[in-house]
């Protein structure tokens, strides 16, 4: 074969040994380029609804300064709006159950105002991806693997240095919030985020009994059975020495404020509502959606147990009626809220 033609051979097969070598590793930085890109634009108009909310001085609900950059829901516009008002809270925050950190409630406050957090998550293998994303180095940000408890929440507070005065704390665990809440006296947070499950109505303050152990689905195969009501975390905010604010429109996250700061909020909420919920997160022994809607969430685990905190009855959910307000259940049917002034 003539030189020539023999050294385009070997350039031909140099170039697709290079794209079989390189070909995922050039997929993989594309995929990340792209994350990255789609994150810098979500911040960017972030920042932009930030703007606007801190431009509003008071409002009917915290419905109304919803909006969602890295949250679930829209709560990371009521954070920003609240950070605004009450005006010199710590820049820290602590979060549970975070998975990866892609979604949560802290992540927009990190990066548009760069606090400072701690941020837990039962799965290394979640912690591990927290530490390899951008944001990790970006930021002072702690993530640790632990499984929260009653018993540990407080030394893994104090082991990692955040006690004491905080900006923020964001409870989702998923099973027992209601008891770990109840726990924790070695932070003393400005804004208390925490989940709540509608399905056990708002009329009763009803939690799950605790359990360490507890894991979501091992304890009912649709995913509904775990937390505490609204009206029981109400009740125990109270006891703490917190004001209850308001939910966000979606009714999952409740909001406080620590007493000693509910007066910079004074006359600036109109309405301090309670949401019901419209989200269908059910899940079959496959854990397929099963998209259960309404009251019929409510059926699905009435034969679970749940404590009624402040007579200390245990008994089936199925037998405490009723657990739902008019309101509620109009809300659930799709009518539209009626709230009182």
């Amino acid at each position: 074969m003539p030189t020539r033609l023999l050294s385009r051979a070997v350039l031909k097969v140099r170039r697709k040994v290079r794209k079989a070598l390189f070909a995922p590793v050039d997929a993989l930085a594309a995929r990340v380029a792209a994350r990255s890109s789609v994150a810098q634009q979500r911040a960017l108009l972030g920042a932009i609804a930030a703007r606007q909310v801190q431009s509003v001085r008071s409002i009917q609900s915290l419905a109304d300064i919803e909006f969602q950059v890295f949250s679930q829901w829209g709560e990371d516009g009521v954070i920003e709006w609240l950070v605004d008002k009450l005006k010199g809270v710590p820049e820290t925050f602590i979060e549970f159950g975070v998975e990866n950190y892609g979604e949560a409630n802290t992540r927009f406050l990190m990066c548009h105002r760069n606090w400072r957090g701690l941020v837990f998550d039962r799965s290394r293998a979640n912690v591990e991806s927290i530490k390899a994303d951008g944001i990790y180095w970006r930021h002072d940000l702690l993530a640790r693997a632990a499984f929260i408890t009653a018993e540990n929440i407080n030394q893994l507070i104090v082991e990692a240095g955040f006690q004491g005065d905080i900006g923020l704390l964001s409870i989702d665990v998923d099973g027992n919030d209601y008891w770990i809440w109840k726990a924790i006296d070695a932070a003393t947070p400005h804004i208390l985020i925490m989940e709540y499950n509608a399905v056990f109505g708002d009329l009763l303050p009803l939690t799950i009994p605790y359990a360490a152990s507890f894991r979501l689905h091992a304890a009912h195969k649709s995913g509904l059975y775990f937390g505490a009501s609204i009206r029981a975390l109400c009740e125990l905010a109270h006891d703490k020495g917190y004001t209850f604010i308001g939910t966000g429109r979606s009714g999952c996250n409740a909001f406080f404020v620590r007493n000693d700061r509910a007066s910079a909020l004074q006359g600036l909420i109109e309405r301090h509502i309670a949401w019901a919920s419209r989200f269908r997160s059910s899940r079959d022994d496959d854990r397929k959606p099963t998209f259960i809607s309404g009251a019929s969430r409510r059926l699905a685990i009435q034969d679970c147990l749940v404590t009624d905190v402040s007579t200390g009855r245990t008994d089936r959910l199925g037998a405490f009626d009723p657990i739902y307000s008019q309101n509620w259940l109009e809300q659930m049917d799709g009518k539209p809220a009626q709230f009182g002034r």
